[in-house]
């Protein structure tokens, strides 16, 4: 393996994770999960739900992703794992230049959903990418700060 190859794929494991949890769709699910993690002192930086009668799918970025891996597992959550494109935005007026940027690269998003206010003041959001590596290439190109894991992590 050439080094430049080494470098793309350890720069792209740092890319955020996002953990999808599966569960039936009743009253207080949600509230075990967060109280499961806030319990180690796990916290959900950004979450989405989405539902139907039967199911929904927690998404959640965590500050700790090999604790929050442990604990699913633990727990008996059932769950997959991926990465997200994460994107700093200084203020609400930027979303509009993110999404030409995208645009004009011709990139779908599948998803995007915004993390809890950030402590420094600045937007944070997710987005789950059609090619997040052209994505990421494009945003860095028109000045946007692309954040890793070790961005949002203690």
């Amino acid at each position: 393996m050439n080094v430049s190859a080494s470098v793309v794929r350890s720069r792209r494991r740092d890319l955020v994770k996002q953990f999808s949890v599966f569960t039936a769709n009743r009253m207080g699910r949600l509230h075990d999960l967060i109280s499961l993690l806030s319990s180690h002192q796990v916290h959900a930086l950004a979450l989405t739900i989405l539902d139907t009668t039967d199911s929904s799918i927690i998404r959640l970025v965590t500050d700790d992703p090999e604790q929050t891996r442990e604990l699913l597992h633990a727990n008996e959550f059932a769950f997959t794992e991926s990465e997200l494109l994460v994107v700093e935005l200084d203020s609400a007026t930027e979303l509009n230049s993110l999404m030409s940027a995208l645009l004009e690269a011709e990139i779908n998003i599948n998803y995007l959903y915004s993390f809890i206010p950030h402590p420094q003041g600045k937007s944070i959001l997710a987005m789950s990418m059609e090619d997040g590596e052209v994505a990421e290439k494009v945003l860095q190109r028109h000045q946007f700060r692309v954040l890793r894991q070790s961005d949002i992590s203690r």
